[in-house]
Protein backbone atom coordinates (compact mmCIF):
# COMPACT_ATOMS: atom_id res chain seq x y z
CA UNK A 1 0.00 0.00 0.00
CA UNK A 2 1.93 3.05 -1.28
CA UNK A 3 2.08 6.36 0.72
CA UNK A 4 -0.45 8.75 0.45
CA UNK A 5 1.72 12.05 0.67
CA UNK A 6 5.21 12.78 0.15
CA UNK A 7 7.14 15.76 2.12
CA UNK A 8 8.76 18.92 0.89
CA UNK A 9 12.21 17.91 0.84
CA UNK A 10 11.84 14.00 0.03
CA UNK A 11 12.84 12.20 -3.64
CA UNK A 12 9.48 11.90 -4.68
CA UNK A 13 8.62 8.18 -5.34
CA UNK A 14 11.85 7.58 -4.09
CA UNK A 15 11.26 7.00 0.11
CA UNK A 16 9.46 9.51 2.70
CA UNK A 17 10.97 10.70 5.78
CA UNK A 18 8.69 11.18 8.66
CA UNK A 19 9.51 13.88 11.39
CA UNK A 20 12.86 14.98 9.70
CA UNK A 21 12.73 17.78 11.70
CA UNK A 22 12.78 15.76 15.35
CA UNK A 23 16.35 16.16 16.43
CA UNK A 24 16.19 15.62 20.35
CA UNK A 25 17.13 12.71 19.73
CA UNK A 26 20.16 10.92 18.28
CA UNK A 27 17.98 7.48 17.50
CA UNK A 28 16.72 7.65 13.66
CA UNK A 29 14.49 5.11 12.23
CA UNK A 30 15.19 3.33 8.54
CA UNK A 31 13.28 1.09 6.73
CA UNK A 32 14.47 0.19 3.52
CA UNK A 33 12.62 -3.26 2.46
CA UNK A 34 8.93 -2.16 2.99
CA UNK A 35 8.26 -0.40 -0.18
CA UNK A 36 5.07 -1.10 -2.19
CA UNK A 37 5.34 1.72 -5.02
CA UNK A 38 5.74 -0.92 -7.80
CA UNK A 39 6.85 0.91 -10.71
CA UNK A 40 4.19 0.05 -14.18
CA UNK A 41 7.35 -0.71 -16.55
CA UNK A 42 8.89 -2.69 -13.93
CA UNK A 43 5.94 -4.65 -13.52
CA UNK A 44 5.27 -4.83 -17.36
CA UNK A 45 9.39 -6.50 -17.51
CA UNK A 46 8.61 -8.35 -14.81
CA UNK A 47 7.62 -12.57 -15.07
CA UNK A 48 6.20 -12.19 -11.76
CA UNK A 49 2.76 -10.95 -10.82
CA UNK A 50 2.71 -7.89 -7.92
CA UNK A 51 1.42 -10.43 -5.18
CA UNK A 52 4.71 -12.32 -5.88
CA UNK A 53 7.31 -10.05 -5.57
CA UNK A 54 5.47 -8.58 -1.90
CA UNK A 55 6.86 -11.62 -0.51
CA UNK A 56 10.20 -10.15 -0.77
CA UNK A 57 9.63 -7.03 0.74
CA UNK A 58 9.80 -6.62 4.79
CA UNK A 59 5.56 -5.58 4.15
CA UNK A 60 4.28 -3.37 6.93
CA UNK A 61 7.60 -2.64 8.77
CA UNK A 62 7.08 0.63 8.27
CA UNK A 63 3.88 0.74 9.53
CA UNK A 64 4.82 -0.83 12.90
CA UNK A 65 6.88 1.80 13.72
CA UNK A 66 4.76 5.32 12.87
CA UNK A 67 3.82 5.55 16.98
CA UNK A 68 6.97 6.03 17.03
CA UNK A 69 6.77 9.05 14.42
CA UNK A 70 3.80 10.25 16.81
CA UNK A 71 6.29 10.36 19.97
CA UNK A 72 9.45 12.87 18.51
CA UNK A 73 11.31 9.69 16.64
CA UNK A 74 12.31 10.35 12.54
CA UNK A 75 11.37 7.34 11.02
CA UNK A 76 13.01 7.32 7.05
CA UNK A 77 10.94 4.14 4.72
CA UNK A 78 11.64 3.51 1.01
CA UNK A 79 8.85 3.62 -1.23
CA UNK A 80 9.83 1.68 -3.98
CA UNK A 81 10.43 -2.11 -3.44
CA UNK A 82 13.00 -4.11 -3.00
CA UNK A 83 12.92 -6.39 -5.95
CA UNK A 84 13.11 -3.72 -7.95
CA UNK A 85 16.13 -2.29 -6.10
CA UNK A 86 17.68 -3.32 -3.09
CA UNK A 87 18.88 -0.37 -0.88
CA UNK A 88 20.85 -2.94 1.76
CA UNK A 89 23.51 -3.96 -0.89
CA UNK A 90 26.62 -2.26 -1.79
CA UNK A 91 25.79 0.41 -4.97
CA UNK A 92 27.50 -2.09 -7.42
CA UNK A 93 26.50 -5.60 -6.22
CA UNK A 94 26.13 -6.29 -9.91
CA UNK A 95 24.69 -10.27 -10.85
CA UNK A 96 26.66 -11.37 -14.00
CA UNK A 97 23.84 -13.99 -14.77
CA UNK A 98 20.91 -11.02 -14.68
CA UNK A 99 22.82 -7.85 -16.67
CA UNK A 100 23.97 -8.43 -20.59
CA UNK A 101 27.45 -7.33 -21.62
CA UNK A 102 30.42 -6.29 -19.80
CA UNK A 103 30.22 -4.94 -16.27
CA UNK A 104 31.91 -1.93 -14.63
CA UNK A 105 35.53 -2.95 -13.85
CA UNK A 106 34.65 -1.50 -10.09
CA UNK A 107 31.31 -3.68 -9.62
CA UNK A 108 31.21 -6.47 -6.95
CA UNK A 109 29.99 -9.55 -8.89
CA UNK A 110 31.78 -12.12 -6.03
CA UNK A 111 29.99 -11.50 -2.94
CA UNK A 112 27.65 -13.91 -1.33
CA UNK A 113 24.53 -11.71 -1.97
CA UNK A 114 25.26 -11.53 -5.65
CA UNK A 115 26.15 -15.79 -6.06
CA UNK A 116 22.33 -16.20 -3.99
CA UNK A 117 21.07 -13.64 -6.98
CA UNK A 118 20.57 -10.45 -4.50
CA UNK A 119 22.54 -7.91 -5.64
CA UNK A 120 22.02 -4.39 -5.60
CA UNK A 121 18.77 -5.03 -9.05
CA UNK A 122 17.97 -8.51 -7.36
CA UNK A 123 17.80 -11.37 -10.11
CA UNK A 124 15.44 -13.67 -7.69
CA UNK A 125 12.96 -13.68 -4.64
CA UNK A 126 12.48 -16.07 -2.15
CA UNK A 127 13.58 -19.78 -3.23
CA UNK A 128 15.66 -18.93 -6.28
CA UNK A 129 12.40 -17.70 -8.03
CA UNK A 130 13.59 -15.56 -10.95
CA UNK A 131 11.64 -12.04 -11.82
CA UNK A 132 12.66 -11.66 -14.98
CA UNK A 133 12.54 -13.76 -18.39
CA UNK A 134 15.58 -12.33 -19.91
CA UNK A 135 18.30 -9.80 -19.14
CA UNK A 136 18.67 -6.06 -17.97
CA UNK A 137 20.54 -3.92 -20.04
CA UNK A 138 23.47 -2.39 -17.99
CA UNK A 139 22.16 1.26 -18.37
CA UNK A 140 18.53 -0.18 -17.25
CA UNK A 141 20.72 -0.61 -14.31
CA UNK A 142 22.37 1.81 -13.60
CA UNK A 143 19.46 3.84 -14.58
CA UNK A 144 17.78 1.90 -11.07
CA UNK A 145 21.02 2.80 -8.90
CA UNK A 146 21.37 6.23 -10.19
CA UNK A 147 18.10 7.50 -9.40
CA UNK A 148 17.26 5.70 -6.84
CA UNK A 149 19.72 4.27 -4.83
CA UNK A 150 21.87 6.99 -4.41
CA UNK A 151 19.35 9.61 -3.84
CA UNK A 152 18.26 7.04 -0.88
CA UNK A 153 21.60 7.17 0.53
CA UNK A 154 22.75 10.83 0.26
CA UNK A 155 19.65 11.47 2.27
CA UNK A 156 20.35 8.66 5.02
CA UNK A 157 23.74 10.02 5.63
CA UNK A 158 22.61 13.54 5.66
CA UNK A 159 20.11 12.47 8.49
CA UNK A 160 22.54 11.07 10.72
CA UNK A 161 25.16 13.67 9.84
CA UNK A 162 22.85 16.15 11.48
CA UNK A 163 22.42 13.85 14.45
CA UNK A 164 25.97 13.24 15.30
CA UNK A 165 26.59 16.76 14.68
CA UNK A 166 24.02 17.78 17.10
CA UNK A 167 24.93 15.26 19.75
CA UNK A 168 28.43 13.96 19.28
CA UNK A 169 27.14 10.57 18.25
CA UNK A 170 24.08 9.14 16.23
CA UNK A 171 21.78 5.44 16.86
CA UNK A 172 20.75 4.15 13.17
CA UNK A 173 18.13 1.36 14.21
CA UNK A 174 17.67 -0.44 10.59
CA UNK A 175 14.46 -1.93 10.57
CA UNK A 176 13.26 -5.50 9.02
CA UNK A 177 11.57 -8.44 9.00
CA UNK A 178 11.53 -12.19 8.09
CA UNK A 179 9.52 -15.67 7.47
CA UNK A 180 8.51 -17.41 11.12
CA UNK A 181 10.17 -20.66 9.02
CA UNK A 182 13.51 -19.74 7.80
CA UNK A 183 16.65 -22.07 7.32
CA UNK A 184 17.57 -25.27 5.87
CA UNK A 185 15.47 -26.40 8.52
CA UNK A 186 11.84 -25.93 7.65
CA UNK A 187 10.80 -26.58 10.58
CA UNK A 188 12.85 -24.51 12.47
CA UNK A 189 10.90 -21.47 14.53
CA UNK A 190 12.77 -18.25 14.30
CA UNK A 191 13.18 -16.18 17.45
CA UNK A 192 10.39 -13.29 17.61
CA UNK A 193 13.21 -10.44 17.15
CA UNK A 194 17.05 -11.05 15.85
CA UNK A 195 19.47 -8.32 16.70
CA UNK A 196 22.52 -7.68 14.50
CA UNK A 197 25.44 -5.56 15.31
CA UNK A 198 27.85 -7.11 12.48
CA UNK A 199 29.03 -9.17 15.55
CA UNK A 200 29.88 -6.68 17.45
CA UNK A 201 31.37 -4.36 15.07
CA UNK A 202 28.53 -1.48 14.58
CA UNK A 203 27.53 -0.71 17.67
CA UNK A 204 28.95 -0.49 21.47
CA UNK A 205 28.09 -3.64 23.00
CA UNK A 206 25.97 -1.33 25.43
CA UNK A 207 23.96 -0.67 23.15
CA UNK A 208 22.66 -4.25 21.92
CA UNK A 209 22.49 -5.11 25.51
CA UNK A 210 20.36 -1.91 26.23
CA UNK A 211 18.06 -3.13 23.81
CA UNK A 212 17.83 -7.04 23.64
CA UNK A 213 17.63 -6.26 27.73
CA UNK A 214 14.18 -4.18 27.25
CA UNK A 215 13.14 -6.13 24.36
CA UNK A 216 13.02 -9.42 26.94
CA UNK A 217 11.22 -7.35 29.63
CA UNK A 218 8.50 -6.41 26.83
CA UNK A 219 8.09 -10.37 25.99
CA UNK A 220 9.90 -10.28 22.93
CA UNK A 221 12.43 -14.11 22.47
CA UNK A 222 15.68 -12.39 20.98
CA UNK A 223 18.84 -13.76 19.55
CA UNK A 224 21.32 -12.17 18.26
CA UNK A 225 23.53 -12.08 14.59
CA UNK A 226 22.47 -15.21 14.29
CA UNK A 227 21.01 -15.98 10.59
CA UNK A 228 21.00 -12.32 11.04
CA UNK A 229 23.92 -10.17 11.48
CA UNK A 230 23.17 -6.89 9.84
CA UNK A 231 23.98 -6.06 6.07
CA UNK A 232 25.59 -3.19 4.45
CA UNK A 233 23.05 -0.62 6.13
CA UNK A 234 24.79 -1.85 9.16
CA UNK A 235 28.24 -2.67 8.53
CA UNK A 236 28.21 0.75 6.57
CA UNK A 237 26.61 3.22 8.81
CA UNK A 238 28.03 1.49 12.03
CA UNK A 239 31.46 3.53 13.12
CA UNK A 240 31.32 3.37 16.95
CA UNK A 241 34.99 4.85 17.04
CA UNK A 242 33.20 7.90 15.13
CA UNK A 243 30.07 7.66 17.13
CA UNK A 244 28.10 6.24 14.52
CA UNK A 245 26.43 3.25 16.16
CA UNK A 246 24.13 1.35 13.54
CA UNK A 247 22.09 -1.75 14.96
CA UNK A 248 19.69 -4.19 12.49
CA UNK A 249 16.54 -5.55 14.22
CA UNK A 250 14.47 -8.29 12.27
CA UNK A 251 10.99 -9.07 13.31
CA UNK A 252 9.13 -12.51 13.21
CA UNK A 253 6.47 -12.13 10.21
CA UNK A 254 4.31 -13.71 12.44
CA UNK A 255 3.92 -11.87 15.11
CA UNK A 256 2.07 -9.24 12.99
CA UNK A 257 0.80 -10.35 9.88
CA UNK A 258 -0.79 -13.52 7.79
CA UNK A 259 2.74 -14.74 6.20
CA UNK A 260 0.09 -16.62 3.07
CA UNK A 261 -2.45 -13.39 2.54
CA UNK A 262 0.31 -11.13 3.18
CA UNK A 263 -1.77 -9.12 5.18
CA UNK A 264 -1.88 -7.85 8.97
CA UNK A 265 -3.71 -9.69 11.62
CA UNK A 266 -5.31 -8.91 14.86
CA UNK A 267 -1.79 -9.00 16.50
CA UNK A 268 -0.36 -5.95 14.52
CA UNK A 269 -1.47 -3.48 16.93
CA UNK A 270 0.08 -4.81 20.38
CA UNK A 271 3.40 -5.83 18.55
CA UNK A 272 3.19 -2.55 16.76
CA UNK A 273 2.58 -0.78 20.26
CA UNK A 274 5.91 -3.24 21.86
CA UNK A 275 8.16 -2.17 19.60
CA UNK A 276 7.24 1.41 19.66
CA UNK A 277 8.16 1.33 23.76
CA UNK A 278 11.27 -0.54 22.63
CA UNK A 279 12.45 2.23 20.42
CA UNK A 280 11.13 5.11 22.59
CA UNK A 281 12.36 3.96 25.21
CA UNK A 282 15.73 3.77 24.03
CA UNK A 283 15.63 7.48 22.79
CA UNK A 284 14.98 8.71 26.21
CA UNK A 285 16.72 6.86 28.38
CA UNK A 286 21.13 7.81 28.95
CA UNK A 287 22.28 4.51 27.48
CA UNK A 288 25.85 5.31 28.43
CA UNK A 289 28.29 8.74 27.98
CA UNK A 290 28.40 8.08 23.71
CA UNK A 291 31.42 10.46 23.85
CA UNK A 292 33.55 8.61 26.03
CA UNK A 293 32.32 5.56 24.40
CA UNK A 294 33.55 6.32 21.00
CA UNK A 295 37.09 7.66 22.70
CA UNK A 296 37.58 4.32 24.02
CA UNK A 297 36.91 2.71 21.05
CA UNK A 298 39.21 4.34 19.13
CA UNK A 299 42.13 3.84 21.55
CA UNK A 300 41.42 0.24 21.38
CA UNK A 301 41.45 0.16 17.50
CA UNK A 302 44.81 2.11 17.82
CA UNK A 303 46.62 -1.05 19.93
Amino acid sequence: MAPTRVPEGSDEGIYVVESPDAMASPVFLNSPHSGESFPSTFLARAQLSRQMMRRASDLYVDELFLPAVAQGLPLMRALLPRSFVDLNREPFELDPRLIAGPLPVDANTRSLRVAGGLGTVPRVIGDQIEIYAGKLSLEEALHRIEHAYVPYHLRLHRELAQRHARHGHVVLIDLHSMPSQSGPRPNRTMPDLILGDRFGASCDPALIHRVESRARDLGFRVERNQPYAGGYITEHYGRPTLGWHALQIEINRALYMDEVKLEPHVGFSAVSEALTTLVVSLSQEKLFDMRTRALHFSQKAAE
